[in-house]
């Protein structure tokens, strides 16, 4: 990217990490939080999450490398909704429901792929990138619509940092402006428009705040991962908000690259390590495997209170040779083992034993500080009504 942007942000996070590192402290939060066991459980629960948040806050729902060509798309469900995404051949990213404006079925079935129009497969009714219905089969035995009122029913959608960004309700009027609160200002910082998509894979998994914990939590890290990466790695975090979303850094204790080097010479990487989480379900961490890499992990709830499913994306920097494929490949497996068999096999169990065990709430301690802000946004959006809905998150 040739685009200047301001790094004051991330400069002054450096400085606050390095500080907490000479001091042996990290920021803690007030007190530590009970928050009730059947949270995890509750099916009434479950289903105000889905309607209150998942399809009425924005998703990231895409990233911009995994379809730059004008006549790419993509097709998910996201929180039991279909949706297709397109970039036309205006370059332009448009979202839409997945949903024929004849019978309702999908008008694009495969996962991916590249296409000047979509085809119904079962009646063979056409539709542009834009959404517009082109074509009825046999119009003439059909009999007469305005074609112009039968388009696919569309999504708001924005396009940032190299991010795809998506709104569920088509009748929101939510400001992504006020969602972000300037976070996608610190993301473009990665320039992941111009990144590499290298592969992705869909795990199953409990609960999606379950599984959602894992990814604001680096007290489990030296415990839970020690026969993998844990036993290197400090179960110490700091938290950095903006609204709901938050960013995940150990105290920084590698000081020698920041204090032999004036900061406009810190190098981005270093900058930007740690994990940055995207509210309600998406993390960003970065690796080196085939490069420099991140695998976002996006996580969506599934059909009922136990299930989610997370597709990991795994990004690289630049296009890899061979052998930085094969590198890459290994390291997204090895990623794709630890999150399967260690984070979501220990939350199945964790899953299991609240709803059977007895306890009526679970504790967040006051270095589990970015946890207690995640539960803590899940109520207070819950309880938001659509009218007051702009206002919490222009509010921070």
């Amino acid at each position: 990217m040739n685009k200047v942007l301001d790094r004051s942000e991330l400069e002054a996070m450096v400085r606050a990490g390095m500080a907490h590192a000479k001091a042996h402290t990290i920021d803690k939060a007030a007190s530590v939080l009970k928050l009730p066991a059947k949270n995890y459980f509750d099916p009434a629960i479950f289903e105000a999450e889905v309607s209150k948040i998942f399809r009425r806050v924005p998703l990231l729902l895409a990233v911009t490398a995994e379809m730059s060509k004008p006549g790419d798309f993509k097709t998910l469900e996201a929180a039991g909704v279909p949706v297709l995404i397109t970039r036309g051949q205006d370059g332009e990213v448009r979202a839409f429901v997945n949903s024929c404006s004849h019978r309702g079925t999908a008008v694009a079935v495969e996962p991916t792929g590249n296409a000047r129009r979509f085809v119904c497969p079962y009646h063979g009714w056409t539709f542009s990138q834009k959404g517009e219905l082109m074509g009825v089969a046999s119009a003439d035995d059909f009999g007469a619509i305005d074609k112009s009122c039968y388009g696919l029913t569309p999504l708001r959608v924005t396009e940032r940092a190299g991010l795809i960004w998506g709104i569920l309700d088509p009748a929101s009027t939510l400001s992504f402006d006020a969602f972000l609160a300037g976070y996608d200002k610190l993301l473009e910082h990665f320039g992941f428009a111009d990144w590499h998509f290298f592969s992705s894979r869909v795990i199953p998994g409990p609960n999606w705040k379950i599984a959602y914990d894992g990814y604001l939590d680096f007290y489990h890290l030296p415990v839970l991962h020690k026969n993998t990466f844990g036993e290197a790695m400090s179960n110490q975090a700091n938290y950095y908000a903006w609204g709901p979303h938050q960013r995940v850094q150990a105290p920084t204790r590698d000081l020698e690259v920041f204090e032999e080097t004036p900061p406009a010479d810190w190098p981005m990487d270093a900058m930007l390590n740690g994990v940055w989480t995207i509210f309600p379900h998406v993390s960003i961490a970065s690796f080196q495997g085939g490069g420099r890499a991140v695998m976002i992990s996006q996580l969506l709830p599934g059909a009922t209170v136990g299930e989610s499913t997370t597709t990991q994306m795994y990004l690289l920097e630049k296009a890899p040779t061979a052998e930085q494929a094969v590198e890459a490949e290994a390291q997204f497996k090895f990623l794709e083992f630890v999150v399967q068999e260690e984070d979501y096999t220990t939350g199945f169990r964790q899953q299991i034993a609240l709803k059977n065990g007895g306890r009526d709430h679970v504790l967040f301690g006051e270095n589990e500080g970015g946890a207690q802000r995640f539960h803590q946004w899940v109520d207070r959006i819950i309880h938001t009504g659509d009218d007051q809905l702009e206002a919490l998150f222009a509010a921070g």
